[in-house]
Order: structure tokens, then C-alpha cells, then sequence
């Protein structure tokens, strides 16, 4: 979708990211910390970006620790209305299937595009296996592209060259620093 091969890698803050022109970095995934501590770095920011009246639209991942991510320790979270998705369901305790469970994150898409069309920035948990796949949170992705709005999200190392192929010069890996992040929501205000 948004591929590029003509993009330079630099480093960022000890981060690899893929910097092309002006763009480089409208839609950012963060790295460089526990998935935890990410989520709710996401969290905090939009939390703090409404309230300085920024329309920020999107879903972040709420875990609760020593709950096991089938049995609803890990769902997705809208930004705004606070509605709650399944992302992982229960497979039983001898599955070695992965868990994620797609119809419960393709209802967290479809609830983010709808809110889309008036926001200042989209939020979006990560770009991870599901992503890869090509469904997930993908259609929130490209909708998001279209509509030329800037997008924070996570991706894990495993994910970065899927990540990077499809941004192409849009996108960027970078740290999980709330100073880099405010200031990158200050270049993408308009």
C-alpha cells in the first residue's frame, strides 16, 4: 500500500527507523520496551492529547497482569467511547494454536474508521502478527493513509521489515520516549 524502496535506515534514539523526506515519519511504530509499558505509553498520550483538545480516535491494548490473555487478561480498548474488544480468545489449555482472535479486533476496526474522518490522530495498539497477515487493524492503516492522518502505534522487532514494507516512506520505528512523541504530535498538528 504504502510501499517504498528508495528509503534510507537511520537510527533514532538507539531505534532503527525508515526516513524518507517530509513524510518520513506520519505514521510512527514504537519499539524499544515491554508491550505493557508501550500500551499504556499510548495510552497516557492520547489520554493527555484529548485533553488538550485533540480529536484522537483508535484502540490500545489494556492488559492485567497475572491474568492469562485468553481469559481476558489482554483486550483492545477504544480511545473514545472506552468500548472493550476481545483480542485473544480460549482455545483450551492443550491449544498450541495462536489465540488472537480476529473478530474481536476486525469489530475494534471497524468502530476506529467509523470514528475517523474528523480526528487529529489515530492510535493504534501495534502492527503485529495479525497486520503481517494482512487483516487486524490493517483497514485502520490504510484508511488512516488515506485520509492523510498521522498514526502511533507499535510494532515488535518481529514485525518490523512487515511493518517497514508496508509504510514504505510514511512510516518510522521509533523509541519509546514520551518527550520524542509529544513532539512528533506537535510536527503532525494542524
Amino acid at each position: 500500500m504504502f510501499n517504498s524502496d528508495d528509503r534510507s535506515v537511520v537510527k533514532i534514539g538507539g531505534a532503527s527507523a525508515a526516513l524518507h523526506g517530509i513524510e518520513a515519519d506520519r505514521i510512527v511504530a514504537v519499539q524499544g520496551g515491554e508491550t505493557a509499558d508501550i500500551q499504556a505509553l499510548l495510552s497516557s498520550l492520547a489520554e493527555q492529547w484529548c485533553a488538550n483538545g485533540l480529536k484522537v480516535v483508535g484502540v490500545v491494548e489494556d492488559i492485567t497482569p497475572g491474568v492469562r490473555k485468553a481469559c481476558g487478561g489482554s483486550v483492545l480498548r477504544n480511545v473514545c467511547s472506552g468500548a472493550r474488544y476481545a483480542l485473544y480468545q480460549d482455545l483450551g489449555s492443550n491449544s498450541t494454536a495462536c489465540c488472537l482472535d480476529p473478530a474481536g479486533v476486525a469489530d475494534a476496526c471497524q468502530d476506529v474508521i467509523r470514528e475517523m474522518d474528523a480526528c487529529d490522530v489515530v492510535v493504534l495498539s501495534k502492527f503485529g502478527k495479525l497486520e503481517a497477515e494482512r487483516s487486524g487493524l490493517l483497514d485502520a492503516f490504510v484508511r488512516a493513509g488515506f485520509l492523510s492522518k498521522p498514526v502511533l502505534t507499535s510494532a515488535s522487532p518481529a514485525f518490523s521489515p512487515s511493518y517497514l514494507g508496508f509504510v514504505g516512506q510514511f512510516g518510522a520505528l521509533v523509541p519509546a520516549d514520551e518527550s520524542y512523541l509529544k513532539a512528533w504530535m506537535s510536527r503532525h498538528r494542524h
